[in-house]
């Protein structure tokens, strides 16, 4: 297993955690709007995270037609792990195909911009998983704001790691 599919694994065993502790929120909490975040809600950024994947890794970097998700697809936490699933196939695609190409330039439109953006596989795995957790952060600060407790979501226990004995 190459070590970028082993650090997704690790990110996928992250990102359940997080999603067992939104089960622990109300529905209406995890859609309900907060004025001080952007997106505007946990289950938005959620669909957020899941979009910039599905741009980056997807219609970007593998030059697919990927039909963007929306937050009108999503209604609960178990709706967004079915959209996680699709992202992970996505992710699995993408790490096949630049495996030990990680340095090839790659050129694509972007929304924002005039000019194409020239980015490397690297540079776009880089981007997308240090996003989903700067939002995973957002995501457990709206939960304090709507006066929950968030528990640990952050590292992954060493006795879930797959460890190499040497």
């Amino acid at each position: 297993m190459s070590e970028l599919k082993m650090q997704y694994d690790w990110i996928r065993l992250t990102r359940e955690k997080l999603f067992r502790y939104c089960e622990l929120l109300e529905a209406e909490d995890y859609c309900s709007e907060l004025d001080n975040f952007g997106w505007g809600s946990i289950r938005n950024l959620h669909v957020h995270v899941a979009e910039c994947y599905q741009s980056w890794l997807g219609n970007f970097a593998l030059k697919k037609d990927i039909t963007i998700i929306t937050p009108d697809q999503v209604s609960n936490v178990n709706d967004m792990r079915k959209a996680f699933t699709e992202t992970d196939q996505l992710v699995e695609e993408f790490l096949d195909e630049f495996a030990a190409r990680w340095e090839t330039a790659i050129t694509g439109s972007v929304p924002w911009q005039d000019e194409p953006a020239t980015l490397t596989p690297i540079w776009l795995f880089t981007h997308v998983i240090t996003h989903e957790f700067h939002h995973k952060g957002q995501i457990v600060s709206m939960s304090r704001q709507l006066g929950y407790t968030p528990e640990d979501t952050d590292l992954v226990e060493p006795k879930n790691l797959p460890i190499e004995k040497v």
